[in-house]
Formats: C-alpha cells, structure tokens, sequence
C-alpha cells in the first residue's frame, strides 16, 4: 500500500500549513512555540514568516549549506507548494528573512538547544557505556566568521608576526556523546578566550554516571575535583609538567597518587585529590606516537573494577568528539568558508541553529541503529544528512496518518548505508597549510575607492614603445605569410 497525498484544509493560510515533519520527532513544534513565548518574540497577527517559520529556517541553513538563504526557505516549503491550490504562492524575499532573523535574535535557539539537546544513549546502544558509565568527551574548536567590524570587535582576531588573520575567529566547546555523536552541551566565546575555561563552563551538564574524557589541553586540577563533585568520573591525557605524589603502584601496573594544585598557597594547605596514573605506550612502529610514553590520570581508582588496559584503550575513544566537530564543519558548515552572518547576535543565532541541525541527524541515526541492532558508528553521517535533506518536501506531501511509516522508512533507509567497524584512533598533531605568496591584506583594501568614470573609459590601448613583428623567413615575400596566417584554423 502506498502513501496518501495530503489534503489541504479550506481557508489555510500556507505559514500555517508549512511544517518541517521530518525533523519534529526529535524537535517538537510546541517546544520551539514554547520558547518564542518565553522569550517574547513571538508575532501579534500571523504573517508570511512566523517566528516559528523563523526557528526552522536557521536550523536548515546548515542543511543546505550551499544555498542562499531565499533557496533554503523554498527547498523548505517545496513540498507544500506542490500541494497547494496556488502554484505561484509568494515567498519571502531575501530582506525579509534577514529583517525576520535579526528580529528573532539569539535567545530562542538557544534556549530551545537547552531544552531539547540531552544524550540519548540507552543500554542498547552499542558502545556508549563502559564499566557502566556513560562516554563523555569535551573539546574545542575555533570557527572563521564574516570579515566585519562588528564581529571583529565582538569576537577578536589572532595575531602572529605575519600580521592578524584573515577572519575574526571564536572560541568553541562542545561537550557530545561519544556512542551517539550528540552534542549536550556547547558554549561559544571571543578567540583569545582558553578553551579550559569554556569547559570548565560545560561542567554544568556533566550529571552522575558520567566518564568524562578530555586531552591534556584541558587538565587542570580544579576541573578534576568539579567534575567529582557533580558525581561524574573523569579519564584525560596528563601533561608532561604535572607531577603526581604518587602513593603504591596496583596490581595492573597503575599507580594511586595525589593530584595537588598548581598554587602554592591551596598545597600548602594540604588541598589534594586520589587519582590513579596509567602509564602506557605504543608498540606498533606503523601508529603515531610509537615508543612514546603517555600519562592517563582517572578518578576510577578501584583496578578490578576498571583495568588499566581497558581504560588506556578507552581514552582513544575520545577521538568521536573530534569526529564529531569534522561532521560540523566539514559536511555541515562546508569549511573553508565562514558562517553566514555579519552580526555577533546573527553568529550565535546561526551556531545554535547548527547544533540543533546536527542533533536532529544524529538523532535519527540513533534510531535507525537501534531498529537494526547496530553500533551507531556504522552509520554514515553524510548519506543521512542527503537522506534527511531528500525526506522533507516528502514528509510535507503524505497525509498525516501516513507519516509514521514514512518515518520507518526514513530509518531504514539510514541505516541501508553501512561503514567499516570504527577503529580507535591516534593521529599526529600535524596541519597541511600551504603559506600563500600574494601579500597581506590590509585595512586600506577594504574599502577601496570609487571609480570616477565607468571602467571601460579607464581603459586606453596604447601602442607599444617597440613594435615588435615576426620577421618573414628568407625568400618568402610578405604577401604569402600574411595569406598563411588568414588561412591558419581559429581556435576560439
């Protein structure tokens, strides 16, 4: 049996009809109604573009990253439109939805990410727990924005002795789900701002049950001890300077020891924390990092509980994270170019509306591989993201009973797409940036002068100073090279 096309109701006006069905299982058209009352910028008399119009628009912008902003909205009301009894129903124009965006401001895509962005792994997720914990990982990452003055001022620029870079640049950190790829929780600051501290920010999401993983970047003492006191457990790289007072050695080789604080002052004090030390290091001559020794330091201090080797394998998982930043930027933001907006409001409006796009996705590939019983890892981002794309005007165009097994369909057709098992990583800490010759871009070339006249008036042909002309071979008249070349084959 087929689907059944939709039936449009008598007197609806098409703001109303338009929904995104295809992502509402994971964010609920009242949460997003919800949060524009909260915020008051919701709208007296319904318009063109509601504010809800408005919410789902940021959110597909980095569904269709290649598309202007005008093109997002009719791939968006596509389907409908194919339904609709006018054919030629006007859309917003590009000022509109800019004026409806900057209206619509930051806060309700922020506070709808708080609301429905949580992890999701279940005890049938594969790979999503160890020793009963729940795989957390926390990183940060920095984003090119719009060469403006207002977000220059907002956000900072990074300076070298070549001179500052191209594009102000902020400072992120996500905390995500490792088993998932769900991102619970970020934060967003100007570039010079430390990445420790935008994580110790993210603490706040950390909840009991937790196993927390981060790289040395991240260590700090302070945030050791918050992370106990919110019930979580922690596993992170320790830097090569710190040095542990160590206590006895266990029977797996780990060694129990004091962590204390970098101030004299709290040591002093006697303020100190019982962490456990791993030691290992690769023999494998063919993976990074061979015969180097790498320092784990974990509050799992109990060896039978949590072997050494298991939790030495267990850190490589922190890589998801990185994974999952490279699934942000690279299929969803297309990297190499900057984000869309010109205001610091419309950069964070526009930051949320990725994440909530990003946790829509995954979301459904959770589900997809939990109706096939396989690790979600498996699972290609990039074919659900063109799945998820392809399902909207379809899920616009089936009749409301119907949608729920076009939602099963959508499923199965994300988990069609099976990857290689998913390896631990270690990589280098390597870039491949090539150093440009042209010179810097300065101040003065931004705003260059007008042009006093049109520019085909500033251009003159002036004969050359020395004419220089192919000389005829000998015994060849003039006469006979001109005709050859008349005669030579055009090539344009």
């Amino acid at each position: 049996m087929g689907f059944r096309i939709r039936e449009i109701e008598a007197e609806c006006k098409f703001s109303s009809a338009l929904r995104v069905d295809a992502l509402s299982q994971v964010i609920p058209t009242t949460a997003i109604t919800q949060v524009i009352a909260q915020e008051g910028v919701g709208e007296i008399r319904e318009r063109r573009l509601t504010a809800v119009l408005t919410v789902w628009l940021v959110i597909a912008l980095h569904l269709f990253p290649t598309v202007a902003i005008s093109g997002v909205f009719r791939k968006l009301a596509r389907g409908l439109r194919l339904l609709w009894p006018d054919p030629e129903v006007p859309l917003p124009s590009d000022s509109a939805l800019a004026y409806r965006r900057q209206q619509l401001g930051a806060r309700p895509l922020v506070a709808l990410f708080k609301q429905v962005c949580h992890p999701i792994a279940t005890p049938q997720t594969r790979g999503a727990f160890l020793f009963g914990l729940r795989l957390m990982a926390i990183d940060g990452t920095s984003e090119d924005l719009p060469d403006t003055a207002a977000n220059a001022k907002a956000f900072g620029r990074h300076t070298s002795a070549r001179g500052a870079s191209a594009f102000p640049q902020l400072q992120g950190v996500y905390l995500a789900e490792c088993g998932t790829h769900v991102v619970v929780d970020a934060g967003f600051w100007p570039c010079h701002t430390s990445e420790r501290l935008g994580g110790f920010r993210l603490l706040r999401s950390v909840t009991r049950g937790m196993l927390l993983m981060w790289d040395r970047g991240f260590h700090d003492f302070d945030m050791v001890v918050a992370a106990r006191q919110r019930g979580a457990h922690m596993l992170g790289r320790l830097p090569s300077h710190v040095k542990p007072l160590p206590l006895r050695t266990l029977a797996d080789g780990s060694v129990l020891a004091y962590l204390l604080p970098a101030d004299d002052a709290r040591r002093r004090r006697g303020v100190r924390i019982l962490v456990r030390i791993i030691t290992y290091t690769i023999t494998d001559p063919a993976l990074p990092g061979y015969g180097e020794e790498h320092r784990l330091i974990t509050t799992l201090l109990n060896p039978r509980l949590a072997p050494a080797h298991e939790l030495a394998c267990a850190y490589h998982e922190r890589w998801e994270i990185e994974l999952v930043i490279d699934e942000i930027d690279t299929h969803q933001r297309l990297v190499g170019r900057t984000l869309r907006s010109l205001t610091p409001v419309g950069v964070i409006q526009e930051l949320y509306g990725i994440l909530l796009a990003h946790y829509a996705v995954r979301v459904l590939m959770h589900a997809a591989a939990l109706k096939v019983d396989v690790d979600v890892d498996r699972l290609s981002f990039v074919h659900a993201l063109e799945i998820v794309r392809d399902a909207v005007p379809e899920f616009q165009q089936v009749a409301p009973a119907h949608q729920p097994a076009l939602y099963e369909r959508l499923l199965r057709e994300i988990a069609a797409k099976r990857l290689p098992e998913r390896r631990l990583r270690i990589n280098p800490r390597v870039v491949k940036r090539k150093m440009s010759n042209f010179k810097l871009k300065r101040a003065e070339h931004l705003h260059l002068p007008k042009l006093q006249g049109s520019f085909r008036e500033a251009v003159v042909v002036q004969p050359p100073s020395v004419l220089e002309l192919p000389q005829p071979p000998p015994m060849v008249r003039a006469a006979a090279v001109v005709k050859r070349i008349q005669r030579a084959p055009c090539l344009i």
